[in-house]
């Protein structure tokens, strides 16, 4: 019987400031002896691999992939799955006679990382709390333009994994948000932006990478082999919190005809990421019906054919010894996938369908058309594989060190500066008026001074990016002392600076004061996080806590500036003499002139948390495993029970109280709301509406079903003060109480940032797929839209709803 969507909308005016299925049995499952529907653990194999459909936006590009295929030897076909050292992080090998110049693999998530003379762009959680979609686009179209011009047909990113379980996790900084629609719609925009630029974009890491230790296994050396000491972490995860939380922004990913998808280090209920065929044969290529192909994190490779009838289509970095994937003297693939092929091990339509999957993507964007040399200058600069350990000549041509920035510093300025969430503004004290005196606090305020390429961390110097393989070579780094020495001087203001930490926080102020009192003090504060490392507090670094209170105890106008990775607990934050708190994240290298933009109002801050911000970091749950007391090899185990409940779901389903919400954010102006309308939109008789989707042929990103739009809600925005602004509006969904249990109180269904200036009425817009009505059913293994009724929270935070309707769903 199909259920009726109907619209019983009471629009209901909000008094501000607002309110504060386990498993399955056909998916994940804990044993074969478990008889509870729900348990997890293990992970079903499920074969054989998917072969790339001859249907949707690549079909011409397949007819040419295909004539380039049969042209192979076998050994060719080989090379064109199998990593090797070249001048790029990642390299597949030309093949000259079939006019083939090879692929080029480069990082990262903010900038092409391996190259001179290139932008560095804001990190993800930066671009996240902008939360505009246009700025997301904007920011991978121009990156994708620089990665290009070096060169680089293949970028290492984006990220939703990790999507942000933990708030310590390393790696959070790289991605959108630990909400998965907010990252879905990152995923989305920046394939978007990232393939309109004519290159391949890999959303990564696939699947439950939600720490950083023990991500990898543990080798022992017994004198006479190297062997496993201990298996790596296995996320344990069930099927309806697969589907609902982590999933959910890969098949966003996938929906976008994403190129590339990278397989993660970490297990998956058991079995390693990069041969686990449930979540890649079942889940990403089934599923999703993903097209492309799967490539592996460097060094995630643990097997040859066993990886590739999992569903694993390329191995990176290949024979490379450095990072421990290599067993005796031998890569994974490469020479042992013509053997494999040869003795029968391997049906050779498998490796035909990888690499299918390899050459359309490269096809459909063109690259097989004057595309540009791999710059000669990332030979250089690749410390992965130096020119030494190369097996060919790439001949590299064209000019080397090539300036591809552009006018990329004016975006990446706009983009950090709306970005930048103000959380505190206490007596107006933000925009500045002018100030005659400034007093600057902080090592995080002034130049860096360990070089500029962000893989350790530094103590003197301000904080642009994060470490690892998601950070940037700087050319430039425009410093918030010197963008705040250069605009105060406009005011013939005096400005006097402190940069060291422990001094700042071990000594009375007075004993620094310059003759004049301040009349604001600018405190600087940052957290690093960077790959392969979880952070360890979640505070801030270098004595950042006392520095605040030092200054704070005798300035009575102290406005703190924190750049991090993203969620830091700020117990100073009541403090009366902090009047203001700015968190700009990892802005890239226009930091200082965007903080500026913001701090004398040159720009109304828009920028909205992606986050929750909690009262004591004891208050968040998940945070990684970090510690085992037994031996086992396979007793690193992560199970992920708090399921829906990560972010501001746990806050809200345990009635806690947060210091800043997810979605907070203030401004120069205020904005209220009115006039809430739903529009049903079906393609049935405007009411009928299956609780379950129609069973359509499956294309990227799934049923095509569940992306139909059922409803539309508009809501009108005002801007009821005196200065222009961005209003971003969020809609949250309440689900009815037929929901499965653990269905959370409130989720994420919409936002909608509008420009208004002052008394100027707006609309925002929220599109309500099937996906966005539904829960996960672990039996029917379907998306299923309850009976019941749905509240539709329309607000400009998570706890600030200012409209409130209903959507009811009835047996019909």
């Amino acid at each position: 019987m199909a259920s009726v969507l109907s619209v019983v909308l009471s629009a209901l005016l909000v008094a501000r400031p607002g309110a504060a299925s386990d498993g399955n049995a056909f998916g994940w499952v804990q044993s074969v002896n478990t008889t509870t529907l729900g348990q997890y653990g293990d992970s079903p194999a499920v074969y054989p691999s998917p072969n790339i459909s001859s249907t949707g936006a690549w079909e011409a590009a397949l007819e040419k992939a295909s004539a380039f295929l049969a042209q192979l030897t076998l050994e060719e076909k080989a090379s064109m799955v199998s990593g090797e050292p070249g001048p790029c992080v990642g390299n597949i090998y030309p093949i000259e006679r079939l006019g083939f110049s090879g692929l080029c693999l480069q990082d990262g998530p903010l900038a092409i990382r391996v190259a001179d003379y290139a932008s560095v762009f804001e990190a993800g959680v930066t671009i996240a709390s902008t939360w505009d979609r246009t700025m997301m686009y904007e920011r991978t179209l121009a990156m994708g333009a620089e990665f290009k011009a070096k060169g680089a047909h293949i970028a290492l990113a984006p990220v939703c994994g990790p999507l942000g379980r933990s708030a310590y996790a390393g790696r959070n900084w790289e991605g959108f948000s630990p909400d998965p629609y907010l990252t879905g719609v990152g995923m989305e925009e920046s394939i978007a932006g990232f393939q309109d630029a004519g290159v391949q974009a890999t959303a990564k890491h696939f699947i439950g990478n939600e720490q950083e230790v023990m991500r990898n296994p543990v080798f022992l050396d017994n004198g006479t082999v190297t062997d496993i000491q201990f298996d790596s972490i296995s996320s344990n995860i069930d099927d309806r919190t697969m589907h609902e939380i982590y999933l959910w922004p890969f098949a966003n990913a996938v929906h976008a005809n994403v190129a590339a998808v990278m397989c993660s280090y970490q297990r998956i209920n058991g079995s390693y990421a990069c041969q686990n065929s449930k979540a890649q044969n079942g889940l990403l290529k089934g599923e999703l019906g993903f097209q492309g192909y799967i490539m592996s994190d460097w060094g995630a490779t643990h097997a040859g054919v066993p990886a590739i009838e999992a569903g694993l289509d390329m191995d990176m970095p290949g024979g490379l010894g450095l990072y421990g994937m290599v067993r005796n003297g031998n890569a994974f693939f490469g020479g042992n996938i013509t053997t494999a092929v040869n003795n029968g091990t391997l049906d050779e339509a498998r490796l035909d369908d990888m690499i299918l999957r390899i050459m359309a993507p490269y096809y459909h964007l063109g690259q097989d058309q004057d595309f540009p040399s791999v710059d000669p200058s990332s030979a250089q600069l690749n410390t992965f594989s130096p020119v030494s350990t190369w097996l060919q000549d790439w001949n590299l041509t064209g000019e080397s060190s090539r300036d591809v920035r552009g006018d990329h510093r004016d975006l990446i300025r706009e983009h950090a500066a709306a970005a930048t969430v103000l959380l505190k503004n206490e007596n107006s004290t933000l925009p500045l008026k002018s100030p005659k005196v400034i007093a600057v606090f902080g090592n995080d305020a002034s130049t860096d001074t360990q070089g500029f390429l962000n893989q350790n961390d530094f103590e003197y110097g301000t904080l642009s990016a994060g470490g690892g393989s998601g950070t940037g070579q700087l050319t430039y780094l425009i410093t918030p002392l010197e963008a705040i020495q250069a605009r105060a001087a406009e005011d013939n203001a005096l400005v006097q600076y402190w940069l060291n930490n422990t001094l700042i926080a071990n000594s009375e102020m007075p004993d620094l004061w310059i003759p004049n009192t301040p009349d604001v003090c600018l405190v600087f504060l940052k957290t690093w996080a960077e790959e392969a490392a979880d952070r360890s507090s979640l505070h801030v670094d270098w004595n950042g806590d006392d520095v605040v209170a030092s200054v704070a105890k005798y300035c009575a106008n102290t406005v703190v500036v924190t750049h991090s990775s993203g969620i830091n607990v700020l117990p100073w934050a009541d403090h009366p003499n902090v009047t203001a708190i700015l968190a700009a994240h990892y802005p890239g290298e226009q930091t200082g002139n965007a903080l500026v933009d913001v701090l004398y109002g040159a720009v109304n801050p828009s920028g909205h948390l992606p986050y929750t911000v909690a009262l004591n970091a004891s208050d968040y749950n998940a945070p990684p495993t970090t510690d085992i007391q037994t031996s086992g090899k396979e007793d690193w185990q992560s199970w992920f029970d708090e399921k829906l409940e990560i972010d501001y779901r746990h806050f809200d389903a345990n009635d806690m109280a947060v210091r800043y919400e997810f979605g907070f954010g203030l401004s120069y102006t205020t904005f209220d709301m009115a006039d809430m309308r739903v529009e049903m939109i079906t393609v049935l008789d405007q009411a009928n509406v299956p609780a379950r989707p129609e069973r359509l042929p499956v294309q990227p990103g799934g049923n095509p079903a569940v992306w139909a739009v059922l409803c539309n809600v508009t809501a009108g925005v005002r801007n009821t003060g005196d200065v222009a602004g961005a209003a971003v509006a969020q809609l949250y969904l309440g689900f009815p109480e037929s929901a499965p249990p653990g269905t959370p109180p409130r989720q994420l269904r919409g936002f909608d940032k509008v420009l208004l200036e002052p008394g100027e009425t707006g609309t925002a817009s929220f599109s309500l797929m099937r996906r966005d009505l539904s829960y996960w059913d672990v039996v029917s293994q379907e998306w299923v839209i309850p009976t019941g009724e749905f509240t539709v929270n329309v607000g400009f935070s998570s706890r600030d709803i200012v409209l409130v309707g209903n959507i009811t769903v009835i047996e019909g």
